[in-house]
């Protein structure tokens, strides 16, 4: 394990944002990183478990206790039965499953920076494809009971952008994730996603070539600054900023009438089946409507050039900064729809 003091964390998180941590620690096996846990537990100091740093919005004080950051390594292939350590970045995973062994099931993934362990507590998902659709069971250690579990995928809580791992946040700590993977003779899953099988020259519910599909991906999100690139600062974020909201009928119902009174009746917003009596729609499309366009902002915090949903860091932003942007985008949401945006990004010492 390495072990530092005042250690800067910006660096470690894509939005490049952050004081220092009082105490980082590096493990690189699962033995270790209980170990580290424990001792922080038993002391009663605060911990913070840090991957790859893409979902995370740290307060420009820093973290006042010891970040444990997860750099254990394991790629384990049994047939298509995957099993990967928490400390594996995400990207190289979907790299290797699909050119290295011609597996689907996670090539719509590809391009989301981060590391795996941190898939399964946000359910990750993008383009019609999410990990819950693949994950067989979780190895966790449990913080209160001292234990290390495995749970089943049926017990992981999966919904959208969240499972029981995101409810309890300082309960669980993810060491290994298993997969089912498919192998389809170089065919994807079926595409879900409009806009991928736009891309892909395919109806919707048709299957792709796998590495077509990969690669897709890969440009639509790059279209989108959702690809790291340290030359290009709309890629310095967390990803899509706020989650899309998930509207009750009568909720919903509300908003058509707001839409209709601030853009027209013959206007219609996103709208898709979230469960019985529930509409999700679409959080970018209330942002850019809202009047916050792409590249909004005067400061070092700003929207997206390329995709409203970012905040980014322009060079040199701070955590408020980057908050106060985001405050002013979710209550100017409010104000037009009356919907109230939802943060992703996971908030270290701050709120927003």
């Amino acid at each position: 394990m390495q072990e530092l003091h005042d250690a800067p964390l910006a660096p470690l998180t894509t939005l490049r944002i952050g004081g220092p941590a009082a105490r980082l620690v590096t493990a690189t096996t699962d033995d270790e990183v209980v170990a580290v846990v424990r001792a922080a537990d038993a002391a009663g100091e605060p911990l913070l478990v840090l991957g790859g740093g893409s979902n995370l919005v740290i307060g420009d004080a820093g973290f006042p206790g010891t970040v444990l950051r997860v750099a254990t390594r394991g790629f384990e292939l049994d047939g298509t039965r995957l099993t990967v350590a928490a400390g594996e970045v995400w990207t190289q995973v979907v790299d290797r499953a699909v050119l290295d062994h011609g597996l689907a099931g996670i090539e719509f993934l590809a391009g989301i920076p981060g590391s795996a362990g941190a898939t399964p507590v946000q359910n990750v998902g993008a383009y019609g494809q999410e990990v819950a659709d693949t994950i067989t069971e979780v190895v966790v250690h449990d913080r209160r009971s001292g234990e290390t579990l495995t749970v089943p995928a049926a017990d992981c809580g999966f919904a959208y952008r969240h499972s029981r791992f995101k409810a309890e946040p300082d309960r669980y700590v993810v060491l290994r994730v298993v997969f089912e993977l498919q192998d389809a003779d170089g065919a994807s899953t079926p595409v879900r996603y409009a806009e991928a099988a736009r891309t892909l020259g395919v109806a919707q519910g048709e299957r792709a070539e796998l590495r077509a599909a990969r690669e897709a991906v890969l440009k639509l999100r790059a279209g989108k600054g959702m690809v790291l690139d340290p030359e290009d600062h709309d890629s310095w974020s967390a990803g899509s900023f706020f989650t899309n909201p998930i509207l009750t009928d009568a909720e919903h119902a509300a908003f058509l009438q707001r839409v209709a009174e601030r853009l027209g009746a013959d206007v219609e917003p996103p709208a898709y089946p979230a469960g019985e009596g529930l509409v999700k729609t679409s959080a970018a499309w209330l942002i850019d409507k809202a009047g916050f366009t792409k590249g909004y902002g005067s400061g070092p915090a700003r929207l997206s050039g390329k995709h409203t949903l970012a905040l980014t860091n322009r060079g040199d932003a701070t955590a408020a900064d980057l908050l106060a942007l985001a405050r002013e985008v979710r209550d100017g949401v409010a104000s037009a729809f009356g919907v109230t945006l939802v943060n992703e990004p996971v908030m270290v010492g701050v709120e927003l």
